[in-house]
């Protein structure tokens, strides 16, 4: 079974993809911020990151780049879910990035064209 690594700072929000997620298929597991996600991710490697950008103690961008930097982690796809587009730093640190409010059909076809259930 495919895992997720769902990153919202949001609960309401992160308990839906959650749901859905699952509902599809996938294992999932859900972290309210980038510090708590890189520790499960070196814990467990999933097969993609789902994450919002604006978080507190660590957001997407640094996520992306602690991600990127880690030999373990590195090839784990990356899609960032944001209400504000992020200013692509050099080199862009993810794989993919979709716009919040994201309809759920988008979300769930973009995550299965990275991570096939």
């Amino acid at each position: 079974m495919p895992s997720i690594l769902l990153v919202d700072d949001q609960p309401e929000l992160l308990d839906a993809y959650c749901l859905m997620f699952t509902a599809e298929g996938y294992g999932v597991c859900g972290s309210h911020n980038g510090v708590e996600a890189l520790e499960q991710a070196l814990r467990q490697p999933p097969d993609l990151i789902i994450t919002d950008w604006m978080m507190p103690l660590m957001g997407g961008g640094e996520l992306c780049r602690q991600i990127r930097a880690h030999p373990a982690l590195a090839h784990i796809p990356i899609l960032v879910l944001t209400a504000m587009p992020p200013s692509p730093p050099e080199p862009v640190q993810w794989d993919d990035c979709l716009i919040k409010p994201v309809p759920a059909a988008l979300l769930l076809a973009t995550a299965k064209r990275w991570c096939p259930p």
